[in-house]
C-alpha cells in the first residue's frame, strides 16, 4: 500500500470550537495510529503546521480520508505526496539485547 505525507497549514489563532474540537480530533488520530492507518503524526512547536504520515490506496483516498479530521474546516491547506521512501526507526526491527 502506498505511503503519502499530508502538510497540514493551521489556524494562526485558535477559538473556543477550535480547542473544543480538540479531544475529538486527537481521539479520531489515536484510532487511526492504533490501526496502522497513520505511521506518524506531528505538528510544529509553533503550533501552525502539521505533518501526518498515511498509508492508502491512492492520493483521493487520503483526502477523504483528511476530511474525516475533527479539525479539518479549520485547515488553511493541505497538500498531499505520495513517498518514494518512507523509512524509520520504528518500522526496523528491534535490536537484539544478548543480555
Amino acid at each position: 500500500m502506498p505511503t503519502f505525507v499530508v502538510s497540514l497549514r493551521l489556524p494562526d489563532a485558535y477559538d473556543e470550537e477550535f480547542i473544543a474540537l480538540i479531544p475529538r480530533h486527537r481521539d479520531f488520530i489515536n484510532r487511526l495510529l492504533n490501526e496502522k492507518i497513520v505511521e506518524v503524526y506531528a505538528i510544529s512547536s509553533d503550533r501552525s503546521r502539521g505533518w501526518v504520515t498515511i498509508n492508502g490506496d491512492d492520493a483521493a483516498a487520503v483526502q477523504a480520508l483528511i476530511e474525516q479530521f475533527p479539525l479539518y474546516r479549520f485547515l488553511h491547506s493541505v497538500e498531499i505526496d505520495e513517498l518514494f521512501i518512507f523509512d524509520s526507526t520504528a518500522s526496523r526491527f528491534p535490536h537484539i539485547s544478548l543480555n
